[in-house]
């Protein structure tokens, strides 16, 4: 069915609490594993509706936040949502206690249980009304940040669309582009700083409510990490800082003198080469011709995956007015139909939504067609889940001359080089929320003077040169995912690690990599981030050495193919 196409209806969240009861019920009263699967299957796909509904409500919102229907729908599914998970917990806990668990448990898979266990940890009915405001929250952020307009030659434009001047070749430009952007923080200071002043105190409360010292390892629970902790997180951004830095700091020195400049400034960072960046050819509607080919192209499998994608109107990449910033991609569980949600600007970057969010669609697009599995085995943890993606980037490199043409070295050369100086930022923005929530009574000129710390220990080599917004501090409220997904950002640096990996496999043996790949694909939930990149004959990221081994990799590569 095509997106257009598809219903939306206000979920009936009494009835639905009702039979989730009832079926928690049947599953206390189970004289038999059988019958109590019965019962959380069914609850399954309870489930699967209610998250059908409450997806096609958050899609069209963040289509068009201004939108007065689905402003409202999202508002009643983020005040709604604590009591249905509510429900779901207790059920949840039911099966947990079930005397049947055994024989469950080699039914459905241990990993469902221990994903279960952490699941229910990770709600306290006492926090129901936190969790609303939590919500409530996080939808002010994304609509306040969704509503920005930039001065532009006369025009206010989205925020977004200012991404092509920010990486000209007339420094002039990018540094107007960075200062318009930052104007506009600027001038929302005290709401930005209010709004995480309140989530930051939110999410303590929560936490203390549930018998913790501060919000990490509710966060860690909330994000089902099941495999490692925040010791396991610090030892990887250790590694970071000793294996990688020194090697950003080469590249980027590398990229200074390309420019023609002693030192990158923050307006410089974007821009890798004088000339201009690598930039996609055609409309949107070529590039979007031009990835579904590639897709089809790459592996039957695939091929499949886009034709379903592309014939169901399965993406909205256009920057507008209105509409959220970022980008994502999340599954419509009733439909089997994955969703990419992009912003395009004209910039290098729209073709990694090509392959990034399509990574995350394929992956998906699989796992909902594995029949024998309840949707809790669908979806990975997010470093897994990001390790899908970011492959992806690489995996389809062979088809990247399509939207480059005589620019393609250019770009192989940029995605590279931002994939290798990403990992610092990452983990800057992971180390500055570690320390934020372990002190939350933080002002934000603390907050900010220790973002300035931490750019100072993960990117030495950049200088504010006096800009707006920047040069206080306040950088790190452009990053959503701090407001409105915390903790999950050192994911994507976990995953990059996985995926340079991958990419130098398939330098090696392109059929090998892509076979390895479908097989950490296939894994979904079943199997833990650990188990599945072991799996595939690769090093765990946060493994001792593993870091040298990937950025040595990295910058042979980099060398080898300057330009």
């Amino acid at each position: 069915m095509k997106f257009s196409e598809m219903p939306y209806r206000r979920p009936d969240i009494p009835a639905l609490r009702e039979k989730l009861d009832a079926l928690r019920a049947r599953i206390e009263g189970a004289k038999s594993a059988q019958e109590a699967e019965r019962a959380f299957r069914e609850s399954d796909e309870l489930s699967k509706d209610y998250a059908t509904q409450t997806t096609l409500s958050y899609i069209r919102h963040s289509i068009d936040t201004r939108d007065p229907f689905y402003d409202a729908e999202n508002a009643f599914a983020d005040e709604n949502a604590p009591a249905v998970q509510e429900a779901a917990q207790a059920l949840n806990l039911a099966l947990l206690r079930s005397p049947f668990r055994k024989e469950l448990e080699e039914r459905l898979g241990a990993l469902l249980f221990t994903n279960l266990e952490i699941e229910v940890r990770s709600f306290d009915s006492r926090n129901l009304s936190l969790m609303q405001e939590e919500n409530r929250l996080e939808s002010e952020y994304q609509k306040l940040y969704a509503s920005a307009l930039a001065d532009w030659e006369g025009k206010k434009i989205p925020l977004p669309q200012l991404g092509p001047y920010q990486i000209s070749p007339d420094r002039a430009v990018r540094r107007r582009a960075c200062e318009a952007q930052g104007l506009w923080f600027d001038a929302h200071r005290e709401e930005l700083d209010a709004l995480y002043d309140a989530l930051v105190r939110n999410r303590t409360e929560q936490a203390r409510v549930m018998g913790h010292e501060n919000f990490i390892p509710l966060a860690y629970d909330r994000l089902g990490r099941n495999c490692y902790g925040p010791k396991e997180v610090a030892a990887f951004r250790d590694q970071i800082a000793g294996e990688v830095v020194p090697v950003t700091n080469e590249v980027r020195a590398l990229q200074a003198r390309r420019l023609g400049l002693e030192r990158l400034s923050i307006c410089d960072m974007n821009l890798t080469f004088p000339d201009g960046n690598a930039a996609p050819q055609g409309s949107p509607e070529e590039m979007l011709a031009a990835g579904r080919q590639m897709y089809r192209e790459l592996s039957p499998e695939t091929a499949e995956f886009a034709d379903f994608l592309w014939e169901n109107e399965l993406l909205d990449v256009l920057s507008k007015p209105g509409k959220a910033p970022g980008g994502y991609c999340t599954d419509i569980a009733a439909y089997g139909a994955p969703f990419i949600f992009s912003n395009w600007n004209g910039t290098s970057a729209d073709v990694d939504v090509l392959t990034h969010e399509a990574g995350h669609a394929f992956a998906a697009y699989r796992a909902m067609r594995r029949k024998d599995l309840p949707s809790n085995l669908w979806t990975p943890t997010m470093d897994a889940a990001e390790v899908d993606s970011m492959s992806m980037e690489f995996l389809t490199a062979p088809w990247h001359g399509r939207f480059f043409g005589d620019a393609l070295r250019k770009y192989e050369l940029g995605h590279a080089e931002d994939a290798l100086t990403f990992l610092p930022y990452g983990c800057m923005v992971d180390e500055f929320q570690h320390r934020v929530y372990e002190e939350p009574s933080l002002t934000p000129a603390q907050r900010n003077a220790l973002w300035l710390d931490l750019e100072k220990k993960y990117r030495p080599w950049l200088d504010m040169d006096g800009l707006p917004f920047y040069a206080r501090g306040a950088g790190w409220q452009r990053q959503l995912h701090i407001y409105l997904y915390p903790f999950y950002y050192i994911d994507y640096c976990m995953a990059q690690t996985v995926a340079f990996q991958f990419w130098t496999a398939s330098l090696a043996d392109r059929q090998d990599a892509w076979a390895r790949y479908l097989r950490f694909v296939d894994g979904a939930g079943a199997k833990t981030f650990a188990e599945l990149v072991q799996g595939a004959g690769l090093r765990l990221p946060y493994e001792p050495g593993c870091l040298h081994a990937v950025a040595s990799s990295v910058a042979a590569w980099l060398r080898e193919n300057a330009l």
